[in-house]
């Protein structure tokens, strides 16, 4: 599989020091990449400042214009988790920016397989507010993206140990998009019960697996072995997005689930298999993940897969 990679220094800006979710991830992420040579392997993607009427294919203008503002403003909090600095609309246009990029070239067959490694995050992301570190929801507007590009059914994969609240809430109500979600539960933002299933011409294309505090390979394994598999097989999509979050791993700071290594790389393998089986692209956007060891093995691993696949 050619693979492209979305990185830019500027994705450093965007930073408090001894918040979870600092540049410290990416730079791990960097260091494990440059460790294994896949710099030279992949196609390095630099993504563009996505403007304002782009990123509102999923947001409130109103709440483009407020992060906008808030940024020019200096340091702040959206809310008790989510921060903004003088640079937070830069990078956060800039991710939104670096998914576009990555999808216009796997539409235009350039590269098969993409994965953006961006910050800040994005699936908890709502219509009109920042959330659990997210600023605006970058899988969700490049979801919004493919449709406007004349796409009938696109497949989001979230293996994020939170509950994508955000994407969720923009195709509840929307057949052409299916999102698929593991998640520990009951646990942050609260939203992903197994009863959430759509509404509307939506119904059906929501599918949440919640997992329990300490579930591990065994139970993951059969979520997308079997359910996501089905669910994929079923759907019959034609482009494959996936908010990829490292925090279900055992070894994560703020969750409780315990995936190794091996399971995760289980899920990744699953999902890529599946692109090519189908013939499809996919993209994979990082979501969370805390632990800095844990983003300098997988991602990199992440990357090896696609490109043996």
């Amino acid at each position: 599989m050619k693979v492209g990679f979305v990185y830019d220094e500027r994705f450093l800006l965007h930073h408090r020091e001894n918040h979870p979710e600092s540049k410290y991830r990416l730079l791990a992420i960097e260091e494990g990449m440059s460790e294994k040579g896949l710099l030279s392997k992949v196609e390095l993607i630099k993504p563009f400042p996505a403007h304002a009427e782009l990123i509102s294919l999923n947001h409130d203008p109103q709440y483009v214009e407020e992060v906008i503002y808030s940024s020019r403003a200096g340091e702040g909090w959206f809310d008790p988790d989510t921060y903004y600095n003088e640079y937070t609309f830069e990078v956060a246009s800039l991710a939104v920016g670096g998914v576009i990029s990555a999808i216009d070239l796997l539409l235009e067959g350039d590269i098969e397989g993409a994965f953006c490694a961006l910050r800040p995050p994005g699936h908890h992301a709502e219509y009109a507010k920042a959330m659990g570190f997210c600023i605006f929801n970058n899988v969700a507007i490049g979801a919004n993206y493919l449709l406007e590009k004349g796409l009938e059914r696109v497949f989001i994969v979230d293996f994020d140990a939170h509950h994508g609240n955000g994407t969720q809430h923009s195709f509840y109500t929307e057949g052409r998009v299916f999102y698929f979600s593991t998640h520990q539960y009951p646990f942050y933002p609260g939203t992903g019960s197994a009863e959430e299933r759509g509404v509307g011409e939506g119904l059906g294309t929501t599918l949440n697996l919640p997992m329990p505090f300490g579930a591990g390979d065994t139970l993951y394994r059969q979520a997308y072995g079997e359910t996501l598999v089905s669910a994929v097989k079923g759907y019959k999509p034609q482009f494959l997005l996936v908010s990829a979050g490292y925090d279900l791993h055992q070894e994560d700071p703020l969750t409780g689930l315990n995936v190794t290594d091996k399971g995760v790389e289980f899920i990744v393998e699953t999902i890529v298999l599946l692109s090519r089986e189908l013939e499809i692209p996919v993209l994979f956007a990082l979501e969370g993940g805390y632990n800095l060891d844990v983003l300098k093995r997988l991602v990199p691993r992440t990357i090896e897969i696609m490109l043996t696949a």
